[in-house]
């Protein structure tokens, strides 16, 4: 016989390789290394080929985007990294109806001002958004990032958060708005590609739609007990509206009431006010553009269901014993926590059904929503501190100065606020007049707020042009200035005529008759597609 054949008493089988261990190798490092590389590349293309010299062009992009890049960063910047993790995570834990969830001013509070006057009402709402962000988006972001790359690839958790800080931050402070605008669009592209990659697989994988619903159902730990600990049977047993999006007002765990109402008055708050959101649509070229962004993100957010929730819902049918865990033993062993491992459902499904290669875009696509996040709050979060907060400590401040203050100070260090609300005074009828909806299409001239809201004991600065011969820039401070937009170009000044006709450009929202009916009409549609799958998954 020959000597290599196998017996049962020289076969050696090789332990199950841990998560991190099957992503080295050349296919997944290679597609990782090119995801970066091509994010750079577009980053650096949108910093030189977009005018960033002007506060109008480094925070609203020279208001010249048209609709598929904003409606494409519109749902990037939604969709995060805490969206994967945790949409899937609870689909794992109680089934789709987490997936009902999902379905010439530069800031808002510049809006706010005014719309209702005064300065109070602007500077708390910019504050209290700055706040938000550190402690809710980005810190979710964050960790939900963190879940995935250190079941991915094992790295320090520090270092990992600390390299994909400083790579969104290259181009968040040298692109502007524009740079965040078109890489979200390119990792809107990688999250569809890949996401629809990995459905195809897992539902493939559990045998159709029909075998998935009766699966489900019976994923169900195998150790639900352990000496003295006797788990209660609906702490692991799917529930029986896993199924379903309306559950029970009373003893559902989503109560319909909540998903309705509750729901809607959130939706309309980030939706409406954000300023992630609100800064994208006032980079738009013009209303229809806005109208038809916003309706193909409305598209786009009806695919979490099921590129993220029912993919969750598949890892506990996959992985049964360690996504549905209950003992704080099994729990611990399998993801490092007691409390259970619906987290790690998303990034157990891509580590283990993936093959070589696409396994390495979906981590990409993970980092992409993590990424696309943090530049989108990062952006957002320095315009609301330059152009709400910086400006009313240094009235004075020059373009140039104000371009820095957006560049560097991201999150500025937040202190508590204490507001006088006691006193309030009417709003004054010309606030109301210019910025009723009804009237957004007047053509008559407007009311310049900013010059009659000016203190009247103020006194204004007298300010002197002195004419000095211009320095020449060395090779270092030229590249500078280049890297992050500062070396504006002298033109040639334009006139008081040019001025208006550019100022009216700018403020005009009328729009085209055939594309107005184009995106009314889509708005429609996308408004009976979505009461369809509420009616379907009701």
């Amino acid at each position: 016989m020959d000597s290599t054949t196998w017996s049962p008493t020289t076969a050696v089988t090789k332990a199950p390789l841990e998560p991190h261990e099957r992503i080295r190798n050349a296919a997944d490092i290679s597609v990782i290394v090119i995801y970066f590389v091509v994010v750079m590349a577009v980053g650096l293309w949108a910093m030189f080929s977009t005018n960033r010299g002007t506060v109008g062009g480094f925070f609203l992009a020279g208001r010249s985007m048209v609709w598929w890049p904003i409606g494409a960063s519109l749902f990037a910047s939604n969709i995060g990294s805490g969206h994967f993790v945790g949409l899937a995570g609870t689909g794992a834990a109680a089934g789709i109806a987490t997936g009902g969830f999902e379905w010439n001013v530069v800031t808002m509070p510049e809006y706010l001002r005014k719309r209702f006057g005064g300065k109070r009402i602007q500077i708390y709402l910019s504050v209290l958004s700055l706040l938000l962000y550190i402690f809710t988006k980005i810190s979710a972001d964050i960790f939900s990032g963190a879940i995935f790359i250190n079941l991915a690839l094992g790295l320090d958790l520090y270092l990992a958060i600390f390299l994909l800080l400083a790579i969104t931050g290259i181009y968040t402070i040298t692109g502007g708005l524009a740079a965040v605008i078109y890489t979200d669009t390119l990792q809107t592209a990688i999250m569809l590609v890949g996401s629809f990659i990995l459905t195809g697989f897992a539902f493939n994988e559990v045998g159709g739609y029909e075998a998935f619903m009766e699966k489900y159902m019976k994923a169900i730990p195998t150790n639900v007990s352990d000496g003295n600990i006797t788990i209660n049977k609906e702490c692991y047993t799917p529930r029986n509206d896993s199924f379903h999006i309306f559950r029970d007002p009373l003893k559902g765990d989503l109560p319909w009431p909540g998903l309705i109402f509750g729901l809607s008055i959130l939706a309309l708050w980030y939706w409406c006010t954000d300023q992630v959101i609100v800064q994208r649509c006032l980079s738009a070229k013009n209303m229809s553009h806005v109208k038809a962004g916003c309706v193909m993100c409305g598209y786009l957010k009806l695919l979490p269901m099921f590129l993220m929730v029912m993919p969750g819902m598949i890892s506990r049918i996959l992985y049964t014993d360690k996504i549905a865990c209950v003992l704080p033993s099994e729990c611990e062993k399998h993801c490092g926590t007691k409390v259970g491992c619906t987290n790690i459902a998303y990034p157990t499904m891509v580590v283990e059904l993936m093959p070589n290669g696409l396994r390495g875009l979906m981590l990409s696509v993970m980092l992409a929503s993590l990424m696309s996040s943090l530049t989108s709050i990062f952006n957002s979060a320095s315009t609301l501190f330059t152009m709400d907060i910086y400006t009313k400590i240094r009235k004075t401040a020059t373009e140039k100065e104000l371009m820095l203050a957006g560049s560097y100070i991201f999150l500025p260090v937040a202190s508590a606020l204490k507001c006088p609300f006691g006193v309030r005074s009417d709003i004054r009828d010309h606030l109301l007049y210019r910025l009723c909806w009804s009237l957004r299409n007047s053509k008559e001239e407007r009311i310049d707020l900013d010059a009659t809201e000016e203190d009247a004991n103020e006194a204004p600065e007298e300010t002197f042009e002195i004419d000095v011969a211009e320095e020449k820039k060395g090779c270092c401070r030229s590249a500078y200035d280049m890297f992050c937009g500062l070396d504006q170009q002298k033109g040639p000044k334009m006139t008081k005529e040019e001025e208006a006709a550019m100022k009216l450009k700018l403020t005009d929202t009328s729009e085209k008759p055939l594309w107005r009916t184009v995106v009314n009409i889509n708005g429609i549609i996308l408004l009976a597609v979505a009461v369809f799958c509420h009616a379907f998954f009701a």
